[in-house]
C-alpha cells in the first residue's frame, strides 16, 4: 500500500538548484567514468581467474613427468609442447597476465580518483537532490 509522509522541515527545499550546462557535463563525465569502471572490474576478474589457472598450472607442470609432452592452451587449441617449453611459455604468459592486472587496476584506481573528485563536486551543489552511490 503506497503510504504518504510528511517531508521534514529540512527536507524541504523551496528552491532546486539550477543545473547549468557544466553541471550536466560533471554528470555525464561521472556517468561515464562508472561505466568504465565497473567495465574494467569485470575484466578484472576475469584476468584474475585465468591468473589462478595459470598458477593452478604451474603446480602441475611442477608434477608432470618430463620425458612427456604437455598439453598446452594456445588460444582456442591445444598444443603438445616438451615440458621445458610449456614452462617457458607458462611464465610468459603469467608475466603478461601480472602485466595486464597492473594495468587494468591502475585505471580503476584513476577512474575512481576522478569520480571522488567529480562526486564532491557535485554533492557541494545538489546535496541529497543528487544520488551518486551505486
Amino acid at each position: 500500500m503506497n503510504s504518504l509522509r510528511m517531508l521534514e522541515q529540512d527536507d524541504e527545499s523551496d528552491e532546486a538548484a539550477e543545473v547549468t550546462w557544466e553541471d550536466q557535463q560533471r554528470i555525464n563525465s561521472f556517468s561515464k567514468l562508472n561505466t568504465r569502471a565497473r567495465n574494467l572490474e569485470e575484466k578484472l576478474q576475469d584476468l584474475k581467474q585465468e591468473k589462478e589457472a595459470l598458477d593452478d598450472l604451474a603446480t602441475e607442470l611442477e608434477l608432470a613427468d618430463e620425458d612427456e609432452p604437455v598439453l598446452y592452451k594456445v588460444g582456442e587449441a591445444f598444443l603438445h609442447l616438451p615440458l621445458p617449453r610449456a614452462l617457458r611459455r607458462l611464465e610468459k604468459d603469467q608475466a603478461e597476465i601480472d602485466a595486464q592486472v597492473s594495468t587494468i587496476s591502475g585505471s580503476v584506481t584513476q577512474c575512481e580518483t576522478e569520480m571522488k573528485a567529480l562526486k564532491v563536486a557535485l554533492y557541494a551543489k545538489f546535496g541529497r537532490a543528487i544520488n551518486l552511490d551505486d
